[in-house]
């Protein structure tokens, strides 16, 4: 095979040069690399101590960029980062490969026959991969060293770039040079935030990186399911006071005559049982963030004692007269809507007002669009890591599945299916090789399709018929950026436009998508 020459390289370079974002610069890189260096896959991945963490993906299953594969655990990765240079592995190599039945469009669970990787360092710091995968045994072969080095330099120079780039955005939004080492930590730490693009999930992380810096009371509102306790573990690792304890503590898990106890402590014979005296919550929390979860179930006697916590910073151990001084921040969650229980008598008032503070409202997963599938992926991963598997795909039935599914139990209920489909698999296929997960695996109930459009009625307003046409091109946008692993720029060209015209178009639409470093 011929090797690409330096000129297309450079090529490369300038055209990354003139890209706005990382989303943009990445997808670049890959298409231009995919030219340069034909394969059926190509990924680039984030080094974020233990994982390997998806950024970029294409010719490979969606879901892949919601995976997180522990470098330790996939001997592939950990052979590149130790070789420091680009590795070739054999046809027959026994190390097993981590995208081995995840190729787009492929339900063949085919083993891939050549891979590439490429450790991409800067200073001597391992920031990332770059993997190259073909069903093609030996195209990879007669790629020069120079060439590859060439390559690794370019796309280890982006990643850097796009480092850098979100640190200076981070710091320029909060403005000061701690939250600059914030962004490096959150850098290292990304395999544990929040996951999610899409923009209900943008416009939530803003929020969070608003309020989390404050010692303000927070009150986590969503339906049973979406997060709403990783939000509150967020809202404290981007604090000031995450190096302090974040202590919990489920208001409905406990008897009211015991919530007392646990939220404030008591002495040694308080009460039956008392044989000892024992710290409440707050107090283990003193000095860090105390997270309240099902608020709403508090009895109305435990609610004013609450109340006088927050108001006063003051609590009272059980069977002690003497107070306590605490500095403790409150987050507070709840599936119920408080401002009818303050309406029907059941919560009161001054208690809901002192924890919506400041209220943020986690978006349902049906609303999060191809979030479903980046989820999906880093439920696959640590599903095949617990059960001891080689490889989770899903069909393409089921991705269409999951993405239409309304998933009342929101992001748990996603966690639930992938980790039932799985057993399922298991049972039909055996443990060994690639499991493909099918629709029928995952035990949902069935999802009625869309309505086919019909003809409007005569003397239909106008205003309809914009509608119809607007639906049909959201349909069209959807279905072109499914086919082209989320890619604004696969789906211009699968529809024959301008990239940015087509971003805009999308934006008007409402059409939502996962992408973003």
């Amino acid at each position: 095979m011929p090797e690409p020459g330096q000129h297309l390289l450079l090529e490369i370079a300038l055209d990354l040069a003139s890209s706005l974002t990382n989303d943009d610069r990445f997808d670049r890189l890959l298409t231009a690399l995919r030219k340069a260096i034909p394969c059926d896959a190509i990924a680039l991945l984030a080094y974020r101590t233990p994982h390997a963490i998806p950024l970029a993906i294409q010719g490979l299953s969606p879901d892949t960029r919601g995976r997180r594969f522990a470098v330790g655990e996939h001997p592939r990765f950990a052979a590149m980062a130790e070789a420091q240079k680009p590795v070739r592995f054999p046809a027959d190599s026994p190390l097993p490969d981590p995208y081995d039945g995840l190729l787009l469009n492929d339900d063949s669970a085919i083993p891939i026959h050549a891979c590439m990787g490429l450790p991409l360092f800067v200073d001597s710091q391992l920031l990332g991969f770059l993997t190259f995968d073909s069903l093609t045994p030996g195209v990879f072969d007669h790629i020069g060293e120079r060439t590859l080095d060439m390559v690794s330099a370019l796309a280890a120079a982006t990643l850097k770039a796009a480092i850098q780039l979100d640190a200076l955005e981070r710091q320029a939004q909060h403005n000061t040079q701690v939250m600059q080492t914030l962004t490096l930590d959150a850098m290292a730490q990304g395999g544990n935030s929040l996951l999610g693009d899409s923009l209900p999930m943008l416009a939530l992380k803003q929020e969070l990186a608003l309020v989390a810096p404050s010692d303000f009371t927070v009150l986590v509102l969503g339906e049973t399911g979406v997060g709403k306790e990783l939000v509150a573990r967020t809202l404290h690792a981007q604090s000031a006071r995450k190096g302090a304890p974040l202590v919990h503590l489920n208001c409905a898990a406990l008897p009211e005559q015991l919530i007392e106890s646990e939220l404030f402590g008591h002495t040694k014979g308080a009460f039956t049982g008392a044989d000892s005296a024992r710290p409440g919550k707050f107090l283990l929390a003193d000095g860090g963030t105390l997270f309240l979860d099902e608020v709403g179930e508090l009895s109305p006697g435990t609610q004013s004692k609450l109340l006088r916590a927050l108001q006063s910073g003051e609590i009272q151990p059980v069977g002690q007269d003497k107070v306590r001084q605490v500095d403790v921040r409150v987050i507070a969650a709840t599936n119920r809507d408080l401002k009818t229980e303050v309406a029907a008598g059941r919560f009161r008032a001054d208690l809901y007002h002192r924890l919506s503070v400041y209220p943020i409202l986690v978006p349902p997963l049906r609303e999060r669009g191809g979030d479903i599938l980046l989820l999906a992926g880093f439920f696959l991963e640590n599903t095949r890591r617990k059960l001891g598997l080689a490889q989770l795909k899903l069909a393409q039935a089921t991705q269409d599945l999951l993405m239409r599914y309304d998933w009342p139990g929101n992001v748990r209920e996603l966690e639930h299916c992938i980790s039932r489909a799985a057993l399922n698999a298991i049972r039909e296929q055996g443990r060994h090789g690639v499991l493909t997960l099918a629709p029928g695996h995952c035990a949902l109930e069935p999802v009625s399709p869309a309505p086919l459009p019909t003809a409007p009625p005569p003397g239909t307003a106008q205003a309809d018929l914009r509608l119809a046409v607007e639906d049909y091109q959201r349909q069209l946008i959807r279905e072109a950026l499914l086919a082209n692993d989320h890619s604004w720029a696969g789906a211009a060209r699968a529809l024959n436009l301008d990239r940015a015209n087509l971003q805009r178009l999308g934006k008007r639409l409402g059409v939502v998508v996962s992408k973003g470093l």
